[in-house]
């Protein structure tokens, strides 16, 4: 009796686990859906990306961690998970590395990846220029019509391009507010030089991470960006055009809670896709109490 019961235990207990264990893809094939979202022609020809390290044991893609940055605490967090893949928008890999030691951090997570047998997969660029990319879901804080490219993809509009352009109805004050309910985070603002809080924005500029060389000299009433040097910021402000940065990874983060979704009906639920917890922006903006 006592083993027909724990025998009856240990099916329900398999049954369950092969219910909610995700059936997994190979490696390729999850490579292969995520570059039909977003190929890798359309990323700049200075960006590395796609995938960076592929494991020599081949494995069952079953839990990908999608974070910005792959820093040592994200690296730690997926092992702890358990994950097979991460797919990392900045490539941790960008700088050729002549050597793989324990004195970089860069070089210790390479390590850690082969040593763990998991796969990293970058797509940066390709990500910020796709229709429906990170570009596209900055945009998306405010109201936006006729939303183009700021440089359009060589290979035709349907691809989009670099940094995205738009008009809309807003005070200044009201748009800032939109960004950051968007971002969640507090952004900073630079005024143009006759504008306040209370000026009326039609044409808007936006270009996610550092968008100091593709907004330079283009004619709007505001920037929207991560980052911009000093002397960016000046000559925009010189130019009548107010600038609102919300530091650079802040600018492309919240695209991943976007793409969670999109990518699981991509893999049609095969597997699990985690966001990254410890992944965060290295800037901090103190606000006083």
């Amino acid at each position: 009796m006592i083993l027909s019961l724990l025998n009856t235990t240990a099916l329900l207990v398999f049954k369950r686990t092969s219910f909610t264990m995700p059936r997994g893809r190979t490696l390729l094939n999850v490579v292969s859906e995520l570059e039909k979202f977003a190929p890798l022609n359309l990323a700049e020809k200075w960006d590395n990306v796609g995938l960076l390290i592929e494991p020599p044991k081949e494995r069952s893609i079953r839990k990908i961690l999608l974070t910005n940055d792959l820093t040592e605490r994200v690296m730690k967090e997926a092992v702890e998970q358990a994950t097979d893949l991460i797919v990392s928008y900045h490539p941790p890999i960008f700088a050729p590395l002549k050597r793989i030691t324990q004195k970089n951090w860069k070089e210790r997570i390479v390590s850690i990846c082969l040593a763990e047998g998991i796969a990293l997969y970058s797509p940066h660029t390709a990500w910020d220029a796709v229709p429906g990319g990170v570009n596209d879901w900055l945009s998306s804080a405010l109201p936006c019509i006729d939303m183009q490219p700021i440089q359009p993809n060589p290979l035709g509009a349907e691809f989009g391009g670099a940094g995205r352009t738009f008009t809309t109805s807003l005070t200044l004050g009201q748009a800032v507010a939109r960004v950051q309910r968007h971002i969640g985070l507090n952004v900073h603002l630079a005024l143009g030089v006759n504008h306040d809080l209370d000026t009326p924005i039609t044409v808007v500029a936006v270009c996610a991470g550092s968008g100091g060389s593709l907004l330079k000299g283009y004619e709007a009433d505001l920037f929207i960006t991560g980052e911009m040097s000093h002397h960016e910021v000046l000559d925009a402000n010189h130019q009548n055009t107010s600038v609102i940065l919300c530091n650079h990874s802040n600018s492309e983060r919240g695209f991943l809670h976007k793409f969670q979704n999109k990518l699981d009906d991509m893999l049609k639920g095969d597997c699990e896709i985690i966001i990254s917890e410890k992944d965060e922006d290295p800037l901090k903006t103190q606000v006083k109490s």
